[in-house]
This record gives structure tokens, sequence and C-alpha cells, in this order.
């Protein structure tokens, strides 16, 4: 999706991680939007430099990440590990780069904005260095939570979530094809990314144990949420699963209002709200599901139902592909709204 109308604000960009999962896709999705810009470096771990990507119809080398390397560079994804991010991306800042971040490391520093461009885009616009894109679980949460919560101020939020494999990279994805492939042999099979069987199992951990028996994931969520909404105020009670599925996160979220929201309100607003896609026929056995929502940017919400326990209680169904708009995606078009910034800025 081309900006139309927009000159090339950013000469130079940089993919850091552009070898990983999340960064395979960001590279994809700057040559299918045709971000507007000359020239985009590759960056990876000092293992793949030298080894070649294709873009815009050529091969480019991938150079090792260094401080050196954000010489001239004026804008940089990164999609790495929290201690890669927190070297990195001090050393871009210093040599007058913006670093759009995929990690956790910055994300709750109050220095930093944290974007879901849908929901709060002026957060992005106050950077001073740094921005930070969340948790993909977070992201497709918060972006179905602002029309509601804009509507009638939400009160309380409990989700659970039904994590994919691919949440846990690229080993976690292989652990499960392999270990479900060994599972139906009889075979045994050593898990990587997982501490349990993840083949025809659920496994009720994604983090390391918190305060109060949570999991640092769910703490992700509630903190996460309050900051990119903006109200410490909300409760939040978050419970997140990894499931056998390979890739899209889907969650069940009930909430409660200050003030009643019906399902028919609630199905205009989610309508009505960039990024969203309403499926919701129950008795037709429409509804999001990860195998029809892998692959797409939108988030897609179905089940929305009134909270039988609550009277102003909603419960609603939410799936989103979390290597795209969960990661991938999001960094892109924050890095599109500041595209936008520095063109009305030159109007």
């Amino acid at each position: 999706m081309r900006l139309a109308g927009e000159n090339l604000v950013f000469d130079t960009i940089a993919v850091v991680g552009a070898t990983g999962a999340v960064g395979q896709i960001i590279c994809n999705l700057l040559e299918e939007r045709e971000f507007p810009c000359r020239r985009v470096k590759f960056v990876a771990s000092a293992r793949s430099a030298g080894k070649t990507i294709r873009f815009r119809g050529a091969e480019h080398a991938i150079e090792a990440l260094t401080p050196d390397v954000f010489a001239g560079v004026e804008l940089a994804i990164g999609s790495t590990p929290d201690e890669v991010a927190r070297d990195f991306a001090p050393w871009a800042v210093e040599r007058g780069c913006t670093v759009v971040d995929e990690s956790g490391y910055w994300r709750m520093n109050p220095r930093v904005p944290l974007v879901v461009p849908e929901v709060n885009p002026e957060a992005a616009l106050a950077h001073e260095g740094i921005i930070s894109s969340p948790n993909c679980s977070t992201t497709q949460m918060v972006l179905a939570l602002k029309p509601l919560h804009d509507a009638a101020r939400l009160r309380r939020v409990v989700v659970s979530t039904y994590q994919a494999a691919s949440g846990a990279g690229v080993a976690g994805s292989r652990d499960l094809l392999q270990g479900t492939q060994a599972r139906l042999r009889g075979d045994s099979y050593a898990y990587a990314a997982f501490a349990h069987p993840l083949a025809f199992n659920l496994i009720p951990q994604i983090g390391s144990p918190r305060h109060g028996g949570y999991t640092s994931e769910e703490m992700k969520m509630v903190y996460e949420t309050r900051k990119i909404l903006a109200d410490e105020t909300l409760r939040i009670c978050a419970t997140c699963v990894r499931v056998p599925v390979s890739n899209c996160h889907s969650e069940s979220i009930l909430v409660e209002t200050e003030r009643k929201i019906s399902p028919e309100e609630a199905r205009e607003l989610f309508s009505q709200m960039p990024g969203i896609v309403v499926v919701d026929d129950l008795a037709a056995g429409q509804y999001p599901m990860p195998a029809t929502c892998d692959g797409r940017d939108e988030v897609f919400v179905g089940r929305i139902r009134e909270d039988l326990s609550c009277e102003n209680g909603l419960a609603f169904w939410c799936v989103s592909d979390n290597l795209r708009k969960g990661a991938a995606t999001n960094a892109v078009q924050i890095a599109e709204l500041l595209v936008r910034q520095a063109a009305a800025t030159r109007r």
C-alpha cells in the first residue's frame, strides 16, 4: 500500500533482525506496501552477515549488527531479543536514527511511547528516538477494546488467550510440527521451545512466574494495555495459554463497561473501527478462526454476546495473525505514521 503523495522522507532505513521470522515479514511488507525510501539495509547477527536477501527484485547483502551500521540510517525497524534491542537502540539513536522496536525491552519505559497506530497514533509523534510496538497478544486486544472504551469506558477486562506455537519463534513452530509427527508415530521428541509437549496438549504458562501466580506474558497484557489506553485504573485479569495451533492467536474477552453496550451496538462499533473485521453469525457457523485469519493484517472479532453474569458485561472472540498485526505489520504501520508526520512538517 503506497503512501500516496508522500515524498521519500527517509533516504535510508534498516531492518534489524532481518533473517528472523518477523524480520522476514517486515521486509516483505516494506516491499508490498511500497514503503517510500531509497535504500534498505538488512541487518542481523554476525553469523548471518554476508548472506543475501532478495528485495525489490535484487539481492542485498546482510550486514552485521554493529554501532557503525547505523551511520546514515534515518529509521530502523527492529525485531530482536530483548538483550539485543537494549544495546542496538541507543547505538542507532546516538547516530540520529529513529527506532521502531518489536522487543519487550523498551515497552514500559515511561519515555518510550507504546503504539498501536489505530489506537494511539498521537503517542508515536512524541517519541524521543525510540517507539515500541506491543506484545502480540496485547496488540490485537487493545485494537478490539478501543471502540468499546471510547463509547462506554471500560471498567474491567477478563481475557483468556489461546496462543499459537509461532509466538515462540521458529523453534516453537518446529516443535509443534515435529512433536506432532513424533506423537503420531509413537516416538519421543525433545522439545526445544516448550517445557512440556505441545502436540495434542495445552500449556497454561507463557513466560516466567510473576507475583501472585501470574506469568510475565499475563502481566504484559495488564501493563501494556493500561499504557496504550492511557488508563491506569483499568482492571485486567489475563490467563495466557499455549495451544497446538501453528499461527494466529485467539482470545476470549469479557469486558464490563460503565454503561451497557448491547451486542448490536458492539457490532456497529467494531465494524467502524479501522483494522477490525467482524465475522459474527453463529447460526451459519461463521466466526474468526486461526485457519481463516492466517496471513491477514486485520483483527477479526466474532461471537459477540451479552455477558449473562454481569449487567454491563459483553463477551466476544478475537483472532489475529500474531506474526503480522501482532508484530511485523504493526511496526511497519508505525513507520508509516512517521512518514506522514515528516511529510506534513515539510509542507
